[in-house]
C-alpha cells in the first residue's frame, strides 16, 4: 500500500513568535507593520520568519503609496505639479496614492516625531513619497520604522550627505543656475545680483550654479538675500535693499518665479523698467508666463520628479537590497522678453568670449 505523508503543519504567528522568543502580539506587530517596536526585535522576528519560510511581504496586499509634503503649503504650486506626476505614474504602476499633509520641526528628536497613523501601517501603506522641505530628523525615523520612502533631495535642509544611503531625486537647479547666469554674461552683463534667500536649499543650489558661472567669468558673485520663507517678499524687499545702497546692477537673478514676482514689483516702484534697465530671470517655470513683462527663467520639470519618485519607491519595494538611487532630473533655459543686454557701454563692449573665458576681466 502507499503509504501518505502527514500534512506539513501550517507555519504561522505562534511558531513565528516562538522561534523569536516575542510574545504572539509582538510578532504581529512586526509582520503587519502597526504599532513601534524596537529595530533589533524587528529584525529578529523577521529572520526567524524567513528561517521557517514566511515572506513577509506576501502578507501586504495594499498597493497604496503616500505621498506626504512636509511643511509646505497645501496648494505649492510646484509640489502641486510633483504630487500630479506621482499621482499619474501610480496610475500607470496599478497603485494608488494616499496625500498628507505633515508640520514638523527639524529641531525635534526623531525619536519623538510623531508620524501620521496610516503610514505606521504597513498593511495599508507600502511606501512614502517625501515632497516638501524635510530634514534629517524625519529620515532618520523612517529608517528606524523600516519604512520605504524615496525624497525630493533639492529641499532637504542640513547637510546632504545623510542623503546618501537614501532613494532620492533632484532637480538639477545646480546646473539651472549657471546655464542661467552664462546666459546673461553671453549678453553682456557684468554687474549681475542673486535675489531670494540662500538659507533655504532650493535657493542655495541654484545660487551655487549662478556663483560657479562667475567665477570662471572672473567676477564676483553677489547676493541680496532676505532671511523669509514668503518668496514674493524675498524678491520685493531683496530687491529694494540692493536699491537703496545704489549698488550697480543690470540683471537680477531671482531665486524662483515667484521672487521675481517681487523683484518686479520693486522695480517699478522705482520707475526702472524691464528689461531695458534692468533684466530679470527666474527659476522653476511656474508663473513666469503670467508676469508682465513674460519672464525668463529656468524651466524645472516637477511632473517628472513625481514620476521618479514613484519608480524609485517601487523599485525599492520590490528589491530592498537594490543600491540606494540618486536620480537627477535635467532643467531648460527659457529665454522670455525680461532679459536683454546691459545699458551699461562697459557691458556692451565685452564679447561673449571675454564674459566667459577670461579670469581677469
Amino acid at each position: 500500500m502507499k503509504e501518505h505523508m502527514p500534512p506539513k503543519a501550517k507555519v504561522g504567528l505562534r511558531e513565528i513568535a516562538k522561534a523569536a522568543h516575542v510574545s504572539v502580539a509582538t510578532a504581529s506587530r512586526v509582520l503587519n507593520g502597526r504599532g513601534r517596536v524596537n529595530a533589533e526585535i524587528q529584525k529578529m522576528v523577521l529572520a526567524e520568519a524567513k528561517k521557517l519560510g514566511i515572506d513577509p511581504s506576501r502578507r501586504h496586499k495594499s498597493r497604496t503609496l503616500a505621498f506626504l509634503l512636509s511643511n509646505r503649503a497645501i496648494l505649492h504650486a510646484f509640489h502641486s505639479r510633483i504630487l500630479s506626476g506621482a499621482q499619474a505614474q501610480c496610475t500607470v504602476r496599478g497603485w494608488d496614492l494616499v496625500f498628507l499633509s505633515y508640520q514638523y520641526s527639524q529641531h525635534t528628536p526623531w525619536k519623538e516625531l510623531q508620524l501620521p497613523q496610516v503610514i505606521e501601517r504597513r498593511d495599508l501603506v507600502r511606501g512614502v513619497i517625501l515632497a516638501g522641505t524635510n530634514s534629517v530628523n524625519l529620515l532618520e525615523l523612517l529608517r528606524n520604522r523600516r519604512i520605504v520612502f524615496s525624497v525630493l533631495g533639492n529641499n532637504m535642509l542640513g547637510e546632504h550627505t545623510h542623503l546618501q544611503n537614501c532613494d532620492a531625486v533632484y532637480s538639477d537647479d545646480i546646473h539651472g543656475g549657471l546655464d542661467t547666469a552664462q546666459h546673461l554674461l553671453r549678453l553682456g552683463h557684468r554687474h549681475i545680483w542673486f535675489v531670494g534667500n540662500s538659507r533655504l536649499p532650493w535657493f542655495a543650489r541654484f545660487l551655487e550654479g549662478y556663483r560657479r558661472a562667475m567665477t570662471e567669468a572672473g567676477l564676483i558673485a553677489r547676493e541680496s538675500s532676505i532671511d523669509s520663507e514668503d518668496d514674493t517678499e524675498c524678491g520685493y524687499l531683496g530687491t529694494k535693499s540692493l536699491l537703496a545702497r545704489k549698488e550697480e546692477v543690470t540683471a537680477i537673478i531671482a531665486g524662483n518665479d515667484q521672487v521675481a514676482g517681487g523683484v518686479y514689483k520693486a522695480l517699478r516702484e522705482k520707475a526702472l523698467s524691464i528689461p531695458e534697465d534692468i533684466s530679470v530671470v527666474g527659476c522653476d517655470d511656474t508663473v513666469g508666463m503670467w508676469l508682465y513683462p513674460a519672464l525668463s527663467t529656468t524651466r524645472e520639470f516637477p511632473e517628472q520628479l513625481g514620476r521618479s519618485l514613484i519608480d524609485a519607491v517601487l523599485m525599492r519595494i520590490e528589491d530592498p537590497d537594490h543600491e540606494p538611487q540618486r536620480v537627477t532630473v535635467p532643467t531648460e533655459f527659457v529665454r522670455r522678453d525680461s532679459c536683454g543686454r546691459p545699458p551699461h557701454p562697459s557691458g556692451k563692449d565685452l564679447s561673449p568670449e571675454v564674459m566667459l573665458g577670461s579670469r581677469t576681466a
